[in-house]
């Protein structure tokens, strides 16, 4: 039992990018089989494999490749007459000829889900990783592409993979020609050997395997070479393999990224779609951005937007586009090659995985001042804006960022509004997705800064202050720095203040205040600052204790974390007891430092705090000795 579990266990770890099919064999058309003529023609010749000599063997095996092996009715009639048992067997034998015959079978029928279940249940891997060791290339190659078939599903990876196979893999990409004149026997081996490897690297820990047994070399040689049908299985691995970062890294150091967009260009659009995707999960790493950029791949990246009928292709290329975009110097590339015209015009009649990359580009090219123009000019915020009802969460992530950015220019601000923006954005922060509610927390804050009438807007959102107050009790770190920034610009209004203050902020606040997270202090501290415009809310930061945490924020090593303290201890310092705190908690000193700053607005507030704190000081002296 226990055995049992550990390999249960293992099997979920190994997964990476296996949602694709992990596949439950169907058993199709049940009965109707056995009375086909190809059923009848496949058991006469299996008596002839079963019971004949090697020579007989041989030619029952040519004639049943006469059989159209693509169709199921014969990949089922050798299952089901028992035949497919024979066949592994004689890949046990010493008769070089039967085992390429039968493989010559197995690699054709291992098309079907059925027949790949069968064949690892009866033990065909184990033997096929032994025959890569055989001296004979072809036989290597045909047990090669037959694994390649056969492990796409976890457990025969698992098979192939605990038996050694990987090494014997890697090693078939060794090719005996040096430089790079590639002989044509290398290259089909080694392009047999990609294509088991990549069907392999579907799965954490044979990815691991291919890099510990030398692979990745060999696969970036092979990667300079110019035959498609070796580049697609080879790319297709290393795109495979790229969400784990030493992969990544290797790709950026082994001079990968040039060769990859070379390929860009190829004429065949399934090796564009498996380059474009490693670019993709590469360019997560700045430095992959910056040398996708040196070696000119953002212009055809560009160019591939135009085919956008190849549903995967264009998905691999927004995929590329959109992170490339996350560095500035690309954007004013992509600005040049008019790339943000040509993304919106794919932000209708597209499917979930292309919308989610276009609406990520868009976000990132938002950054820049003039692409916000160009959106709204080519009609990109409706339909931006309407995809806020989306439900899928990568794609709500993206579209908030999108909307945030667009709401940095007002005049963008003006259509968000009128289609109604503000309002869903509200409304996602219900979302029960942490992520989701923080983009939406965050795209709120350009939002309000650049509505007209921001405060009246804001309490046109029945219970929406509240709703927002109350995120301040999440766990989840990024909502609670996101919210605090909203909670600073709306409390710009005094009477959104005043609600806020009704629904409990500032000890909600104050109970943050002992983080060590400096994006969060920042923010925490912006909202404090401006909190305390009201009622009696200064003194009730001091009652709730914020203000020996928030002193303690001055000696973080941000200088906009600086900044914020120095605000927001400056509003609480025209409290005289929160003066005490601050005096016995060293902030004298700290902020003293501060008061030579460049940054106007920390030095001012720093100066202003201590005036106070001096002032207090005075009085108290003045009281005691008259």
């Amino acid at each position: 039992i226990f055995n049992k579990t550990s390999s249960s266990l293992e099997d979920v770890s190994e997964s990476s990018s296996e949602a694709e099919e992990d596949e439950q064999p169907v058993r199709h058309q049940e009965g109707n089989t056995d009375l086909s003529p190809e059923y009848w023609g496949v058991q006469k010749l299996a008596k002839y494999i079963k019971g004949g000599d090697p020579t007989a063997t041989v030619i029952a095996l040519c004639s049943m490749r006469d059989f159209n092996l693509s169709q199921e009715t014969c990949q089922l009639a050798i299952k089901d007459t028992g035949c497919l048992e024979v066949l592994i067997n004689l890949l046990d034998t010493e008769e070089i000829k039967c085992q390429i015959g039968s493989l010559k079978i197995l690699k054709e029928i291992s098309q079907n889900t059925l027949i790949r279940h069968a064949i690892a249940d009866l033990g065909g891997l184990e033997i096929m990783v032994k025959i890569l060791d055989s001296p004979d290339t072809h036989l290597k190659c045909l047990a090669a592409e037959t694994i390649a078939n056969v492990a796409r599903f976890q457990r025969a990876r698992k098979t192939v993979r605990q038996h050694g196979g990987i090494k014997r893999l890697v090693e078939l990409l060794e090719s005996s020609s040096t430089g790079s004149s590639y002989q044509a026997k290398d290259t089909e081996t080694a392009r047999c050997g990609a294509l088991a490897l990549w069907s392999l690297s579907k799965s954490t820990k044979s990815k691991k395997a291919i890099r510990k047994a030398g692979g990745i070399p060999l696969l970036a040689r092979w990667l300079k070479c110019s035959h498609t049908n070796i580049l697609i299985p080879v790319v297709g691995t290393l795109q495979e393999c790229a969400s784990e970062p030493s992969y990544r890294l290797a790709i950026r150091t082994e001079g990968m990224i040039e060769n990859l967009v070379k390929n860009l260009s190829s004429e065949h659009e399934e090796l564009q779609m498996h380059c474009a995707s490693a670019i993709f999960k590469c360019a997560e790493d700045e430095e992959t951005r910056d040398l996708v950029r040196k070696h000119e791949g953002l212009q055809p990246l560009s160019v591939l937007l135009e085919k956008s009928e190849n549903k995967q292709l264009l998905a691999a290329v927004t995929g590329a586009i959109w992170k490339c975009a996350i560095s500035r110097e690309n954007v004013l590339k992509f600005q040049e090659y008019k790339t943000v015209e040509t993304l919106v015009t794919l932000l209708t009649d597209q499917p979930e995985e292309v919308l989610i990359n276009v609406i990520g580009a868009l976000a990132e090219c938002c950054q820049e001042q003039e692409n916000r123009g160009t959106i709204r000019r080519c009609g990109g915020i409706a339909p931006i804006v309407k995809l806020l009802t989306a439900t899928d969460r990568a794609l709500l992530v993206n579209v908030n960022k999108a909307v945030g950015a667009s709401a940095m220019e007002p005049e963008n601000m003006t259509i968000i509004d009128s289609l109604d923006g503000v309002r869903l954005l509200w409304s996602l922060l219900k979302n029960r997705n942490p992520d989701v509610q923080a983009s939406a927390a965050w795209a709120l804050c350009p939002c309000i800064e650049n509505a007209k009438n921001s405060g009246e807007m804001v309490r046109s959102f029945v219970g929406g202050l509240e709703l927002i107050v109350n995120l301040l009790k999440s766990k989840d770190k990024e909502v609670l720095t996101s919210v605090c920034a909203a909670i600073a610009n709306i409390a710009k209004d005094e009477e959104n203040l005043a609600v806020m203050t009704d629904h409990g902020v500032v000890p909600l606040l104050s109970k943050l205040a002992n983080t060590n997270n400096n994006k969060l202090r920042r923010h925490l501290a912006e909202a404090i600052a401006h909190c305390c415009m009201w009622g009696r809310n200064r003194v009730a930061f001091g009652e709730t204790k914020a203000v020996a945490p928030l002193a303690r924020y001055l000696r973080a090593k941000d200088p906009l974390v600086h900044r914020a303290t120095a605000q927001a201890l400056y509003q609480l310092s025209e409290d005289p007891n929160n003066c005490v705190i601050m005096f016995e908690n060293g902030v004298v000193k700290l902020l003293l430092a501060m008061v030579g700053s460049t940054d106007d607005a920390l030095q001012e507030a720093a100066a202003g705090c201590i005036a106070n704190i001096r002032r207090l000081a005075l009085a108290t002296e003045k009281a005691k000795y008259g």
